[in-house]
């Protein structure tokens, strides 16, 4: 079905699908410009190219309810452990806790070693505790492929056989992207602050477990992300443009913003 209600916009047929779904889940219609927020997103992503790279996404944000918000925007629903209705706000989305995380259903060997990419979007600013953003490992230096922060360092890790690639020094606690994107055995690139950070750390393995969001799989261990800042978007799939991604998620979660009363 393609939505149509003033002359010279129509609706994606993707985002019309994802819409529908949404609002069948919350039970009552979203706003109009919540809707175009939606709709403008995934053309854009058409635009730059990215969307289909996008196997597994989410969009934490917007939904009246949170079943409506765990309507997947591609791939498969997550599974939902522990969110409960209270921790879900329409623009910042899901809030983290010691027993909270998604089960994205998307393994992490379902992309190829040398092709994959690993997104979330903070809606709040990010704490400050040590803390696992998404990810899956089987140990701590094998097959790894997480985002993560410890001290006053954000890490990340895209099928790493070793040690994590320190990022960036945090400064404050930015909300916004955090992404990981690999198109080379040669290296991977990480997305944070708005700038992107190249790692020269070769790929290994990866592994057969699922990504979790808002904590990390540690070997079939949930190891959730125990911060105080809420998560609004999460995508898994084959690399992509990391910067046209945050560009798209950024717009799309301010605009989300501004349509909501």
């Amino acid at each position: 079905m393609t939505l149509v209600w003033k002359p010279g916009y129509s609706f994606d047929s993707d985002a019309s699908t994802y819409i529908d779904a949404v609002e069948t889940a919350d039970g009552q219609a979203l706003e109009t410009g919540v809707r175009v927020a939606i709709n403008d997103f995934v053309l854009g992503c058409k635009q730059d190219e990215i969307w289909d790279a996008i196997k597994a996404s989410c969009i934490l944000a917007g939904a009246r309810t949170l079943d409506g918000a765990l309507v997947p925007l591609v791939g498969t629903a997550p599974t939902n452990n522990n969110f409960a209705s209270g921790d879900y706000d329409r623009e910042t989305g899901i809030a983290c806790g010691s027993t909270k995380y998604l089960d994205s259903n998307r393994a992490d060997n379902e992309d190829g070693i040398d092709n994959h990419h690993l997104s979330v979007y903070c809606g709040t600013a990010y704490p400050t505790a040590t803390q696992g953003l998404a990810g899956a490992f089987t140990t701590t230096t094998v097959s790894a492929t997480r985002l993560y922060r410890s001290s006053s360092s954000l890490y990340s890790q895209s099928r790493r056989n070793g040690g994590a690639f320190v990022v960036a020094s945090v400064s404050g606690q930015p909300l916004g992207l955090y992404g990981i994107s690999r198109s080379s055995s040669l290296g991977h690139t990480t997305r944070v602050y708005g700038a992107d950070y190249i790692s020269n750390f070769a790929s290994a393995s990866n592994t057969t477990l699922n990504i979790y969001i808002s904590g990390i799989n540690n070997n079939g261990t949930a190891a959730p992300h125990n911060g105080s800042d809420k998560i609004a978007f999460y995508s898994i799939g084959e690399s992509l443009d990391l910067a046209a991604l945050d560009t798209r998620v950024s717009n799309l979660i301010t605009a989300i913003g501004a349509a909501i009363p």
